[in-house]
């Protein structure tokens, strides 16, 4: 009967009560339950999704922790990221570093390193003079003294001083030591500075210093083909002859970057409007996959609302292009009024209505909640956490008789 078949459960789920309770009491500690890397063992790792919007960590969970971090990659990781994305640029010596500025000023304590004072110079960019401490005035032994810090200040400070700087080659073997199949997504910044400033033997760009070290670390292959499905990455610029001059190196996916419309390139003297014509998708789209513009040019703002979105992703789309926008924040500060300050409501406007294909967000956490909600994955790419409340709902009402 329907009651002995009960009480038969009863007795079995009883044994297990005692671990059952203790991963639950885990999974309402409030952290998503993915492990560490290095942390995960030895077993065949997940598969990195393709069936919805790819979250890419902006420069790690910066929301939380100073960005281009290991700890800001690493919650990232945790929070359930798809891809981890940071911009690469080079120590003086030659050395590709993970660092957004080419300033320090901003995200460092370098302005507290008397030893360096003397490093603070000014340098022609894009045709204006800037004053600061450049990147590429130090050694990466310096580079490695200073400690960075959070760059806005409405955001948690409590990790100012803690963490240095780290290399690309940290940076890649964060993904790679992650427990499931995580992706990267570094941008070429800076490329014409980097080229005017740095110099490797023989000749070598900076552009070819980023591709060798992908090629060291095995990336390669194009988008969604066997080998890139093992070590998932885009490849990034603002900078449209970076992207065209590293396609006859490496055939991973690049992502052409635009800025506001306005805005000229740093390489080609174009305005991103100009290269946003469909005269110019059918030109660059031979050597991108997509492109990743800021979210204002796609929906433009005023007095802090929301307007009519252009016809930028239509267009994309029509020239087989993915568009990854960039950036969504959950704060006050940068969620427009129309989203009634919630991050969750500007996801779905964006995903639902405009059909991004994937997203640039300092708070990794919250888009992955907001698509397990809406979309969840399959039962084997399932979160710890997910499953754990699978568990419960199948336990609870025999708990309750």
């Amino acid at each position: 009967s329907l009651i002995k078949k009960k009480e038969v459960v009863i007795v079995h789920l009883t044994g297990c009560l005692p671990l059952i309770w203790l991963f639950l009491l885990t999974a309402c500690a409030g952290r998503t339950l993915y492990p560490l890397p290095g942390k995960g063992g030895k077993s065949a790792k997940l598969p990195i999704q393709t069936s919805r919007p790819y979250n890419i960590a902006h420069r790690g969970s910066n929301g939380e922790i100073p960005e281009e971090t290991a700890p800001a990659y690493l919650r990232a990781i945790e929070e359930g990221a798809d891809f981890i994305e940071t911009d690469v640029l080079s120590s003086k010596d030659g050395v590709l570093i993970c660092f957004h500025d080419y300033t320090l000023d901003e995200t460092t304590n370098v302005a507290s390193h008397k030893e360096f004072a003397d490093r603070n110079r000014t340098y022609e960019v894009q045709g204006s003079n800037k004053t600061g401490f450049f990147t590429f005035d130090f050694t990466l032994k310096e580079l490695k003294k200073l400690r960075t810090k959070q760059r806005f200040s409405f955001r948690d400070q409590q990790y100012n001083g803690k963490y240095p700087i780290i290399t690309f080659e940290e940076f890649i073997t964060i993904a790679q030591d992650a427990p499931r199949v995580v992706g990267i997504y570094p941008e070429i910044k800076n490329p014409v500075l980097m080229n005017q400033h740095v110099k490797w033997p023989g000749g070598v760009r900076f552009e070819d210093k980023v591709v060798e070290t992908l090629k060291k670390y095995k990336y390669g292959g194009s988008y969604l083909s066997k080998k890139w499905l093992k070590r998932p990455l885009f490849i990034q610029s603002f900078a449209p002859s970076s992207l065209v001059y590293i396609s006859n190196l490496i055939d991973s996916p690049k992502v052409l970057l635009i800025d506001d419309v306005t805005i000229l390139t740093e390489d080609t003297n174009q305005t991103y409007a100009e290269i946003t014509s469909d005269v110019y998708f059918n030109y660059i789209k031979q050597y991108v996959v997509g492109i990743g513009p800021w979210k204002d040019t796609v929906v433009q703002v005023s007095n802090n609302y929301t307007q009519a979105p252009t016809d930028l992703v239509k267009r994309a789309h029509v020239h087989n292009l993915q568009v990854h926008p960039y950036t969504y924040r959950n704060e006050n500060e940068f969620l427009h009024l129309n989203f009634s300050q919630d991050p969750y409501k500007e996801y779905e406007y964006w995903i639902n209505e405009i059909g991004v294909d994937g997203l640039f967000t300092d708070f990794t956490g919250s888009l992955h909640n907001y698509q397990e909600w809406t979309s969840p994955l399959s039962e084997t790419s399932k979160s710890p956490r997910q499953l754990l409340g699978q568990i419960a709902s199948l336990v609870l009402p025999y708990t309750k008789a």
